[in-house]
């Protein structure tokens, strides 16, 4: 069996879907899914792989893929932009770049004088 095929097999048998109903629940024929399990059988669509990752609950990345965790819920996801740890203005912007200019011994003295600056 090839590595996607497999995949596909896990993804089904892990939300106990028959071959028929996620067939039914993606919209293709029960054939269609039978030949994505099977080594030598066809590659699903993309649009095909995001409907399956999303009635199986797996990781997209991971089922086109095998990359990353196999389910959404194995992994805390960061989020992807933290507001705060931007600049807000042009000063911010400026001590920023002259703090990631220094090195790991000047931070650390920089992040002293900040703290007690801000007492």
């Amino acid at each position: 069996m090839s590595a996607l095929s497999l995949r596909v097999r896990k993804a089904r048998v892990m939300a106990t879907l028959s071959q028929a109903e996620l067939a039914r629940r993606i919209g293709v024929k029960r054939s269609a899914v039978t030949q994505w399990e099977q080594a030598a059988g066809t590659t699903p669509s993309v649009e095909h792989l995001i409907k399956l990752a999303l009635e199986t609950g797996v990781n997209f990345e991971w089922l086109a893929s095998g990359r990353g965790p196999s389910r959404c819920d194995e992994v805390e996801a960061d989020p992807a932009v933290i507001v705060d740890d931007f600049a807000r203005d042009a000063d911010e912007s400026l001590a920023l770049t002259q703090f990631r200019r220094l090195s790991p011994s000047r931070r650390r003295m920089a992040l002293g004088i900040l703290e007690i600056l801000g007492k």
